[in-house]
């Protein structure tokens, strides 16, 4: 899962990281300020992991604030993560997340069906009826037919590229479907029967202990083959929940009304408390912020935490307004194997041991802002993960300082004993990111590593640091970024990262060209093991693979500093949306 924030301002960026980082602690112990223009707040961290603000109360418009448009508005080709919790407005699947705060919020509940799986056949076989009164926002019914379609388009990924294909593998691992497309048989594909218009029966040709976490994506949402637009699906996409689209203008605004065709008889997820819901797109990172802390707006769209300048300003005079959530992501620096010397372990190891981690630390805002040190690439939510307790490159040692003397070693060992030259691609659309660039590159300067910043459009991620080739060409050594779990297994944040199979001519996100035939097994073991104890064994073992690999430098495991309006109702952080606010439960107050 992907993050995104963009900015027009590139300057001051890591003194202003600093000093927020120096605020933190003061301000979020004791002092500030509720914003007298938007009312009472509820208090600072009081969304974290519990409700803020309870009410049924409906009516009003939810006023979003954001500085990037979404990567897309199908189903079937957005990765972002503020997306996929934007899209349960206008989207339902067959199952879904609960609509409850914290760790419970992760857990995989009825939508469209009318029940979870009925799972037989060694665990091969998903049976699901789905539920009266679920109509599109023509009035017509939603059929078993219009799952199965929604789901075959990710097959179609020529046109369609860019979200998670997880269930090509589980449904289809030899390839052989071509898509809805390109398909000309009547029956689709194969491993999807829709006996009648109400039953939808999956047949795996393996066991998969996660398919039903698969289901929970959005990707998996049903799509009506008349209305398919393919390209331009993303342009306008048809309702299958409360709200549906009324205007969007790229770049600027998005607006969604409500679906007078949806019936809550329907629906056991969604209250759809609002008349409205917006999103207004800003060029700028601090006019954004500013006009959110004045209570023009809600809440950021992104949900990556205010820019630094708009944390300092925030916990100064706006705390009562903030939540302090752990995310599920990791920040990192990943290494393409593919660009020299990085096909080098021992180069790849110099530059983890030569990093300054408490130096990144600050760049991303610090202990409350940033996170703690990462020692490793397992989120601490994902079972099998050890976190900071397992660091094999002692990297939170030391308060985080660089180990220049091993980092001096390993440089001896990969035959560039006086340093040598690299590219850090960085989104020019992320602040904090740029700032964790220009630390590592303060620090690895020390070493004789010289690395020259590139900031990419950050809009173009897909295309740019997706596309090996782009990578190769540019001399991309070190690419700055960050992963959350699709959902939350080391299947669900791992395998897009670090199996081979998913090493893609674009939109890849195997940066690091990982192809270890251990870690391949791993995954196939896991998809197949259906004891959590087992599972969890053998997600730390990968984790473990993957670190010995020295593919990645983790930065910090994550934590936010989030904004709401003192408007808002039924707020809380939720791990489905790894710790984010639960977009379709907010309400607000005219």
């Amino acid at each position: 899962m992907i993050t995104q924030r963009t900015t027009g301002r590139r300057k001051q960026v890591l003194a202003a990281a600093v000093v927020s980082a120096a605020l933190l602690c003061t301000a979020a112990c004791g002092g500030g300020a509720k914003d007298d223009k938007s009312g009472s707040a509820a208090g600072f961290d009081a969304a974290n992991n519990k409700v803020a603000s309870a009410s049924a109360k409906k009516g009003g418009t939810l006023k979003f604030a954001t500085v990037q448009d979404a990567d897309s508005w199908d189903t079937t080709r957005a990765y972002y993560g503020a997306v996929w919790d934007f899209m349960r407005f206008y989207s339902r699947q067959l199952v879904t997340y609960k609509t409850e705060p914290g760790a419970t919020g992760s857990e995989v509940t009825p939508d469209l069906a009318t029940a979870k799986a009925e799972i037989t056949n060694d665990g091969k076989t998903y049976k699901y009826t789905l539920r009266d009164g679920s109509t599109w926002e023509d009035g017509k019914a939603i059929t078993s037919q219009d799952v199965k379609y929604g789901i075959e388009r990710q097959w179609a990924q020529d046109v369609l590229s860019g979200g998670p294909v997880y269930l090509k593998d589980a449904l289809d691992p030899k390839g052989e479907y071509k898509g809805p497309y390109k398909d000309t048989s009547k029956d689709g594909l194969k491993a999807i029967q829709t006996p009648d218009a109400k039953t939808i029966v999956f047949n795996l040709p393996e066991a998969n202990s996660d398919f039903e976490q698969m289901l929970a994506l959005m990707s998996s949402s049903p799509v009506r083959q008349d209305k398919d637009t393919k390209s331009k699906y993303s342009l306008h996409p048809f309702s299958s929940g409360p709200y549906k689209f009324k205007s969007y203008s790229p770049n600027k605004s998005l607006v969604l009304v409500r679906n007078t065709s949806w019936k809550q008889s329907s629906d056991p997820v969604r209250k759809a408390l609002p008349d409205e819901v917006t999103i207004n797109m800003f060029s700028n990172a601090d006019d954004m912020d500013n006009r959110l802390l004045a209570g023009d707006y809600d809440l950021d769209f992104n949900q990556t935490g205010l820019s630094p300048q708009g944390r300092i300003k925030a916990l100064k005079q706006n705390k009562e307004n903030l939540d302090n959530p752990t995310s599920g992501y990791i920040r990192y620096a990943v290494f393409p194997q593919n660009v020299k010397p990085m096909d080098n372990i021992h180069c790849r190891k110099a530059v983890i041991y030569g990093a300054d981690h408490k130096s990144l630390q600050t760049a991303r805002g610090g202990p409350l802002a940033g996170g703690d040190i990462g020692t490793n690439m397992l989120p601490p939510a994902v079972p099998g993960s050890e976190g900071q307790k397992y660091d094999p490159y002692g990297l939170a040692a030391n308060d985080g300082a660089a180990n220049i003397a091993k980092a001096k070693e390993e440089l001896k060992a990969c035959g560039q004993p006086n340093g040598f030259k690299t590219t850090i691609a960085v989104r020019n659309n992320k602040p904090v990111e740029v700032a964790s660039a220009q630390s590592l590159q303060a620090s690895l300067k020390k070493i004789g590593v010289v690395a020259e910043l590139d900031q990419f459009d950050g809009s173009q991620v897909a295309g740019i640091i997706g596309n090996p080739t782009i990578v190769k060409k540019k001399n991309y050594g070190i690419i700055i970024m960050g992963w959350g779990p699709d959902f939350p297994s080391v299947q669900g944040y791992g395998v897009p990262l670090w199996d081979s199979k998913y090493i893609l001519p674009s939109a890849n996100n195997n940066f690091a060209m990982i192809k270890d035939p251990k870690i391949d097994s791993a995954f196939d073991k896991f998809t197949t093991e259906l004891d959590d104890t087992k599972k969890a064994q053998i997600a730390t073992e990968i984790n473990h693979k993957v670190m010995e690999g020295a593919y990645y430098l983790p930065f910090t495991f994550e934590k936010y500093i989030n904004f709401r309006s003192s408007r808002l109702t039924n707020v809380y952080t939720t791990d489905g949306f790894a710790g984010v606010y639960d977009f379709v439960s907010l309400g607000v107050m005219k």
